[in-house]
């Protein structure tokens, strides 16, 4: 048998490394795929569980929802780490830390749903897009992060945007148009504390505990705050903690398959169906100063996530991301 020649092992050396190449770029753009794909479902599950959320806040107190919320989250949670870990997953060293990051979250929870119940569903969504700007300013008083002049800039037109959403002149910048606005200041804390706690914590934990303290604070309200649920609305409360941890899921999901800068814009489709849902469930239509004042802060939003993506790139830094419902 004879040895094969230097030239056609030279030639198929190369071919091989480009066939893998070629493989590894076909795997990536999967991936993206996915990820956009996951993000797109959770997206639109969110929107389903806030509208079921304004649709039962006529009828329940805000922390009963909360408590359906919390309680039957648990179930797709426990699927989810059934099926990629094991319970070491919830294993924690910084316990203080998730009660922090835990109450923080929650009043941002309970900011949302009662602003749901008491606003135009695409009006709270518009202004729970101004998270990301506060994310932002806290960075640097909080995690000692280094803001550059064109993040700031951003976080500037960004927040123009807030205040043409909230018009003062209007009947909109009211006490649940400010208790929605602290809801995307709360969030932005809870978030602050995610990164830190993402440095030793597993997503499941950090997920987990938020979920048990949510679901004992909510429940400590219930001896006086409980209403009895009509027959069919046991099925919608229980449907919103369904909905909102397989949501949860699916967005974890996204931003593990694709990255930040590509995925987190999908995020901003959210008012597309929110107003879709309120026009055609409640006949909400946003006016044009909402409209206006979402697309600036959508847009500065984009840009400051896209500026960290590169920078984290350059620092070997992973942002991670977490539900704010």
């Amino acid at each position: 048998m004879t040895a094969p020649s230097s030239e056609t092992s030279a030639g198929v050396l190369p071919a091989a490394e480009a066939a893998r190449a070629a493989a590894r770029q076909i795997d990536q753009a999967g991936d993206v795929g996915r990820g956009i794909a996951y993000m797109v479902i959770a997206v639109g599950l969110f929107t389903i569980m806030d509208a079921l959320v304004k649709w039962l806040g006529a009828t329940y107190p805000t922390m009963q929802i909360v408590f359906f919320r919390s309680v039957f989250a648990f179930v797709p949670l426990a699927i989810f780490v059934m099926r990629t870990g094991s319970l070491a997953s919830l294993g924690t060293r910084r316990p203080l830390g998730h009660v922090l990051r835990s109450f923080i979250g929650l009043a941002a929870l309970s900011s949302f749903f009662y602003a749901y119940a008491h606003m135009p569903l695409a009006n709270v969504v518009a202004i729970g897009f101004a998270a990301p700007l506060f994310i932002t300013a806290l960075s640097v008083p909080l995690l000692g992060e280094a803001v550059g002049p064109r993040r700031w800039g951003a976080v500037a037109v960004g927040f123009v945007g807030v205040i043409i959403m909230v018009r003062p002149d209007t009947g909109l910048f009211d006490r649940v148009a400010l208790i929605a606005l602290a809801g995307s200041v709360f969030y932005a804390l809870a978030m602050i504390f995610v990164r830190k706690l993402s440095k030793t914590e597993t997503s499941a934990a950090i997920v987990f505990y938020y979920s048990l303290a949510s679901s004992l604070v909510a429940g400590a309200f219930m001896p006086v705050q409980w209403v009895t649920p009509r027959a069919e609305d046991w099925a919608l409360l229980i449907l919103v903690g369904l909905v909102g941890g397989v949501a949860q899921i699916f967005m974890t999901n996204a931003f593990r398959n694709a990255p930040v800068a590509v995925i987190a814009p999908f995020d901003y489709t959210t008012m597309i169906w929110a107003a879709m849902l309120g026009f055609f469930v409640w006949g909400d239509i946003p006016g044009a100063n909402v409209w206006v004042g979402v697309a600036i802060v959508a847009g500065s939003g984009i840009y400051i996530v896209r500026r960290e993506a590169q920078l984290g790139v350059r620092r070997g830094v992973a942002r991670p991301h977490m539900t704010k419902r």
